[in-house]
């Protein structure tokens, strides 16, 4: 009788507690918006509970499922497909907070953009170690442009446009992120990483000079203060938020920057509130839980048993950690102000989902590296 497969109990642990303290902080950073705008106070959060519950679900079932049939082309191809037709399609819906994100399947909205990064992975992991394999196990050629760069580069950057039309410039530059991270590690040069980041710059620079709100919040960033109750409000609350915490906080439910004052309290910058109530040792203690997932990701992308699985397993890791990293910079102001969620912890069931199926086929690769 094969041995039974132990998973990774403290990625296992570490996810459990990320979600679970999200759901107190969703509550306490949404109470009074939904009581004002649905009459129930607990409303975010009993939608937040049903997507934890359909997202843990759909982890444990891919826990349980062997990572290496998700390589098959009868697996990559229609995820792929189904994710670039969502994309497409929401393009000519209606829009939702002035833009084109969301798909409503009657109550239940879907945000495609979140799915995509999952696709990515997968059709990076695939590809790369296709052609790995195609070579007799070494990486492939890193001056083979035609063959291997762009037709790993092509459909990811076609995604990227899809998203960008939404529009959506940092969920974009998030997948071009850890895109990059899982190309260098199969083999692509600096060469190519270098010559991608400077024609990156010029459509960076048109993306940001072009848009009229994305130029806004790049000058409120730069000088938050010119612009107070403007482009530069969400960020001077944000950080009023995280100062009036100090080192202990002001304690659980007990913020004054949610009450009407932050923007996007319990999606984009729960992180704010989390400060002010908890403190800085609080802030600290979400850090470290994302530290603790990103070296159990990283311990399984190594541990790994092929190439799949390891490029697999980075890209998980590098969405997960990229993503929360960007979401610490905007609410603590390092970067201009973009509407990224925290993973596991911001309400939004798109982003949620994403994340646990993510993290259930991160379980099982780390599953299979303690079987080899």
């Amino acid at each position: 009788m094969p041995r039974r497969l132990e998973g990774d109990r403290w990625l296992f642990g570490v996810t459990v507690v990320l979600c679970l303290f999200g759901a107190v902080m969703i509550l306490s950073a949404s109470a009074v918006t939904a009581e004002h705008q649905y009459g129930h106070s607990s409303i975010f959060l009993l939608r937040q509970a049903a997507w934890l519950v359909i997202g843990l679900l759909g982890m444990f079932v891919l826990m349980r499922t062997d990572y290496r049939k998700l390589r098959e082309p009868a697996v990559v191809y229609p995820v792929v497909c189904i994710i670039l037709v969502l994309l497409v399609g929401t393009l000519f819906l209606d829009k939702s907070h002035a833009t084109h994100r969301w798909i409503k399947f009657g109550p239940i909205g879907v945000q495609p953009s979140e799915l995509a990064k999952l696709a990515v992975i997968l059709y990076l992991a695939w590809f790369l170690d296709l052609r790995r394999r195609g070579k007799g196990g070494m990486e492939f050629c890193k001056e083979d442009f035609l063959q291997t760069i762009l037709p790993a580069a092509g459909p990811v950057l076609f995604c990227v446009v899809l998203i960008l039309l939404q529009p959506d410039l940092g969920t974009s530059v998030e997948i071009v992120l850890f895109s990059t991270a899982i190309l260098y590690v199969a083999g692509l040069s600096w060469k190519w990483v270098t010559a991608g980041a400077l024609a990156a710059v010029p459509i960076l620079y048109l993306l940001i000079s072009q848009v009229s709100y994305r130029q806004a919040r790049l000058m409120a960033f730069l000088d938050p203060a010119s612009d107070p109750q403007g482009a530069g409000f969400q960020l001077l609350q944000s950080l009023i938020a995280v100062g009036s915490g100090g080192f202990t906080g002001v304690g659980l439910m007990e913020s004054k920057q949610k009450l009407f004052y932050l923007p996007e309290a319990h999606t984009d910058f729960i992180y704010a509130v989390i400060s002010e109530e908890l403190g800085f040792i609080g802030a600290v203690i979400v850090i470290a839980l994302f530290v603790v997932y990103g070296w159990r990701g990283m311990r399984a992308a190594f541990a790994a048993p092929d190439g799949f699985g390891r490029l697999l397993a980075l890209g998980i890791t590098a969405m997960v950690l990229s993503q929360a990293l960007i979401n610490f910079a905007v609410v603590l102001g390092m970067v201009p102000t973009k509407g990224i969620p925290l993973p596991f912890i911001s309400y939004g069931g798109s982003s949620l989902l994403a994340m646990l199926l993510a993290t259930g086929v991160l379980l099982n690769i780390s599953q299979q590296a303690a079987e080899a």
